[in-house]
């Protein structure tokens, strides 16, 4: 006589119309949070007909803007899976003096808003910031520019990695290292054969949420980008000038290729996991 786990049997035994009921909730809820905007932004960008959607798609604005977008995120990433592969490798392995300090700079970027970020790179790099003036008297100009939006958009960004990494790794222990350790590999070859193909999907994970957060980051680099059409104007903020200017029909074209852009991030992430 088989025994049926006491959770295994209470959700068995669950009333018909509360499973229905909870698809139903959840089908809704992701309907009007995700479905929706979608149908909205596309809808509104073909409002005025296909010929207006791809008369604002040519906008060289916008394109300048996706460019820029994609350039940031293109050195972002890879920087910040570097840094996260390290920082978990770090305070997964280690234990060491200033180990919960690092932790709390780790976790720093997901309790500041992004808008008092880049408020801060303003006041350390502005002008009449703490460092303001040795970047005047050696004619380096930071803010306002695209080294800027790179700072801030690493900023805002560094933590999904090493998070997603750091959680993976202590789960999965270090007695495999150990052993590789003894047999004689060294540290690089026991990261990149023993430890990262243990973690490899957590490692994607945070490497797509990393790009998908640096391509939509808006707060941080609203702050520190200057809003200069053609040089520091990112997607996002494309998209924000052209609302405000009441050009409704470029600003969702605009958004739908964020939206395309954010779409193709998970295909790729289901292609990957197949």
């Amino acid at each position: 006589m088989s025994v049926i786990p006491r959770g295994l049997s209470e959700t068995v035994r669950e009333p018909r119309w509360a499973r229905a009921l909870l698809t139903v909730l959840a089908a809704a809820f992701i309907l009007s949070s995700v479905g929706v905007p979608l149908v909205t932004i596309f809808a509104s960008a073909l409002s005025r007909g296909v010929g207006a959607y791809v008369t604002a798609l040519r906008d060289p604005d916008t394109w300048d803007a996706l460019r820029l977008s994609l350039l940031v995120t293109a050195i972002v990433v890879p920087l910040n899976t570097v840094f996260g592969i390290a920082a978990a490798w770090l305070l997964a392995r280690y234990q060491f003096v200033g180990r919960r300090l690092v932790l709390t700079l780790v976790d720093l970027p997901f309790s500041i808003s992004p808008v008092v970020a880049g408020l801060l790179f303003v006041l350390l790099y502005g002008s009449h910031g703490l460092l303001g003036r040795w970047l005047t008297a050696h004619q380096i100009r930071l803010l306002f520019t695209v080294p800027a939006i790179v700072i801030a958009t690493a900023f805002v960004t560094f933590s999904y990695v090493a998070r997603e990494l750091l959680t993976a790794m202590q789960e999965q222990g270090a007695r495999e290292e150990e052993v590789a350790a003894t047999l004689g590999a060294s540290g690089l070859q026991i990261l990149l054969r023993v430890t990262l193909p243990k973690v490899r999907w957590s490692l994607v994970y945070g490497v797509l949420l990393c790009n998908a957060r640096a391509m939509g980051e808006f707060g941080a680099v609203s702050v520190v980008s200057g809003h200069i059409r053609g040089r520091t104007e990112t997607l996002p903020l494309h998209i924000e000038i052209l609302y405000n200017e009441y050009d409704f029909v470029g600003a969702f074209a605009a958004a739908s290729l964020l939206a395309l852009l954010a779409l193709l991030t998970i295909v790729a992430r289901r292609v990957i996991e197949r």
